[in-house]
Parts: structure tokens; C-alpha cells; sequence
């Protein structure tokens, strides 16, 4: 089975729109799939963080870029 990515542009973006937007996508994707999001809210890495602990997705991999932040989410 190969994995899907999916790629998210959520700059400009102010809380609660950048987890809306990642929770739409995750009943979008199967598991396995991967969400790529790009957030510059400073909120959104707390935000996706306690995201992942209420369902079935996991941050792999966090990047701070000087402008945003880059996530990778997994769906598990």
C-alpha cells in the first residue's frame, strides 16, 4: 500500500481555521496517508500537538522555517 500525501497551505490562517482545516483532511485520507501542513500561526504547533492526542494522527516530523512552520502528520 503506498502512502498518500496530501499538502496543506494554511499561511495567513489563525486559529481554530489551521486544525479545522488538518481534522477536514483527516477524514479525507486513509490510513497511512500523510497530511504536509504550513502554518505561521504561533498557536498551531500547541494546537496540532493536542490534535494528535484526540485522534488517530501523529506528528513524524516538525521543521521551524523562518516565515512558518512546516508539520508532517501521519494518519495511524
Amino acid at each position: 500500500m503506498s502512502k498518500v500525501e496530501h499538502n496543506l497551505n494554511l499561511i495567513g490562517l489563525k486559529c481554530p481555521l489551521p486544525i479545522l482545516k488538518i481534522s477536514k483532511k483527516f477524514k479525507e485520507i486513509k490510513i497511512g496517508d500523510i497530511i504536509n501542513a504550513k502554518c505561521d500561526d504561533p498557536r498551531s504547533e500547541n494546537d496540532i500537538n493536542n490534535l494528535c492526542k484526540s485522534i488517530r494522527i501523529k506528528l513524524i516530523e516538525k521543521k521551524i522555517e523562518k516565515e512558518f512552520i512546516r508539520f508532517k502528520l501521519i494518519k495511524i
